[in-house]
């Protein structure tokens, strides 16, 4: 199946590309950045994005990925979330969607995101995995790629189990 829910420690993971959900200025913080950062090579990873810079809403940009067991780190900052701006989910939806043609453009087999926006950005979990579940299963309508939405916490996976039937089914 090209899309699977898994709960996991998403510098783990052996695909292509992870995604790591950053700040505008590519700082690296706590959370899924903070352990990108660290196992990646916190020096090195910091020049990097240093040297690239600055990152609107949704925008997505490329790196090695150093000593994680993959072969890119594709960095996107997704929107914080806001209760009273409308668009918060059409800027979510395209965050993946620029990650994903970002990594066709590399040729990826296969990749894995975070729940983007659902930490330190403050995203509703279940408003957020219905967005990310919507924006992959779009694109894999038209393209082949393995795709992991990895969850590190009970309360999301927990929220996925409960989709994951209706993503299988429809997928399929």
């Amino acid at each position: 199946m090209p899309f699977e829910i898994i709960r996991q420690d998403i510098t783990n993971m052996k695909t292509d590309a992870i995604v790591n959900p950053t700040n505008n200025e590519l700082k690296p913080t706590g959370g899924v950045c903070g352990a990108i950062f660290e196992k990646a090579g916190y020096e090195i990873l910091e020049k990097k994005c240093k040297k690239i810079g600055y990152l609107e809403t949704t925008e997505a940009v490329i790196t090695k990925g150093y000593n994680l067991d993959c072969k890119y780190i594709i960095h996107t900052v997704g929107p914080i979330w806001d209760n009273a701006k409308s668009d918060n989910a059409t800027l979510l939806y395209n965050t993946y969607t620029n990650c994903l043609k970002l990594a066709k453009s590399k040729k990826c087999n296969s990749i894995a995101f975070p729940l983007i926006s659902s930490g330190n950005f403050g995203y509703p979990k279940d408003k957020a995995l219905d967005i990310a579940t919507n924006s992959i299963k779009n694109f894999l309508l038209e393209n082949d790629m393995l795709i992991y939405l990895v969850v590190f916490d009970r309360e999301s996976f927990k929220i996925n189990k409960d989709l994951f039937d209706s993503i299988t089914q429809y997928i399929d």
